[in-house]
């Protein structure tokens, strides 16, 4: 360890650096980890939504078995787009994109997904403009569609 410069020169100082060398070099698979879309969705959806998307905080709806299906009736594709949570994020339009396909694919249904165009850049970055303000009101009109 003594071959590592430090401003301060004295061993304290090595020994820090080499540490602080070592926690960066263990920090990069969790950098990598977080530009994943399952990452992303641990990182920014999970505390809501759950682990297992079964939303369980009131008033956060459930998307275990029933995000695709907002894909099945007119304005769903939209409306997972332009929720405050997704269109007002800190994330990029890209990553919003690949994790709203990556929850697609992963909490269904199945029989859903199936069928489901992937969302592109573009199209998140067209949508996120126009953010839903009466966010009930637009989830129950197309939870009555799906029924």
């Amino acid at each position: 360890m003594s071959d590592i410069p430090t401003k301060s020169g004295g061993r304290h100082g090595r020994v820090v650096t080499a540490r602080n060398v070592l926690a960066f070099l263990c920090l990069l698979p969790l950098a990598a980890w977080a530009r994943d879309p399952a990452g992303i969705y641990t990182v920014e959806c999970q505390g809501c939504h759950l682990a297992d998307g079964s939303g369980g905080l009131t008033n956060i709806p459930p998307l275990n078995n029933s995000v695709a299906r907002f894909l099945e009736v007119p304005g769903g594709r939209e409306y997972l787009v332009q929720v405050p949570g997704v269109a007002l994020s800190s994330l990029s339009d890209q990553q919003v994109a690949d994790v709203l396909n990556w929850m697609v694919t992963t909490f269904g249904p199945l029989e859903s997904a199936r069928q489901f165009v992937p969302y592109t850049f573009a199209e998140v970055a067209l949508l996120r403009k126009r953010p839903l303000t009466e966010i009930s009101r637009r989830r129950a009109e197309l939870l009555s569609l799906m029924n």
